[in-house]
């Protein structure tokens, strides 16, 4: 199985993920935790250049190409090795964000993210959470955990936008995409994400 997590900044899907890798490890499952951009050590460096302010402006071209070219090297590296061996995945985003964070946020063009998507992106997720508050309780939760990184200093207008596209793709794809109240607590959104798995009949019920 391979599930990502998505959602704008200080949603919780730390939190989640790391719950819930260790409820499947409880049931016996063979749990790869990863995230994006990064997940390995190439990958992880790219992130490094995505996250870190700059004094040269980054152009949204750029922003966009670095990505895919993390996410390739983690598909490569990570996802796909694991998923062949039987394992779980559980990445923290995917090629949603690309969507929303330089489809929506940066505003560039979808069929490009699209064709980039189709060319270097030969596995999908088969169940994406996205986690969703409020733009501004996400901020704020955001601004405790210190120093802002290069995305979480854009304007609520961004993250507005960003949320606007998880939406849209949320309503197109009800099957994959699975919608959790991210203004609950940590425990209540475990518990809905778990009760999703054995709905969908990914785990068995106790």
């Amino acid at each position: 199985m391979f599930i990502s997590f998505e959602g704008t900044e200080g949603v919780g899907k730390t939190t989640l993920i790391k719950s819930l890798v260790d409820y499947l490890q409880q049931q016996g499952k063979q749990v790869v935790l990863t995230r994006e951009p990064g997940g390995t050590p190439l990958a992880e460096q790219i992130r490094q250049l995505l996250l870190s302010p700059q004094d040269e402006a980054m152009s949204e071209n750029c922003e966009l190409l670095l990505i895919f070219a993390a996410r390739a090297q983690h598909i490569a590296q990570v996802i796909q090795p694991a998923l062949n061996a039987g394992q779980w995945v559980l990445s923290d985003r995917f090629i949603d964000a690309s969507f929303a964070y330089q489809g929506g946020g940066r505003g560039l063009n979808v069929d490009t993210i699209e064709l980039l998507r189709q060319q270097f992106v030969p596995v999908m997720p088969h169940l994406t959470f996205w986690l969703d508050a409020p733009v501004e309780l996400g901020m704020q939760r955001a601004q405790k955990r210190g120093a802002l990184d290069r995305f979480e200093q854009e304007k609520l207008e961004f993250f507005q936008k960003v949320r606007t596209v998880y939406q849209s793709r949320a309503f197109a794809e009800p099957e994959r995409f699975i919608r959790l109240d991210a203004s609950q607590t940590p425990a209540q959104i475990l518990e809905q994400a778990i009760a999703v798995l054995k709905q969908n009949q990914l785990l068995t019920s106790n």
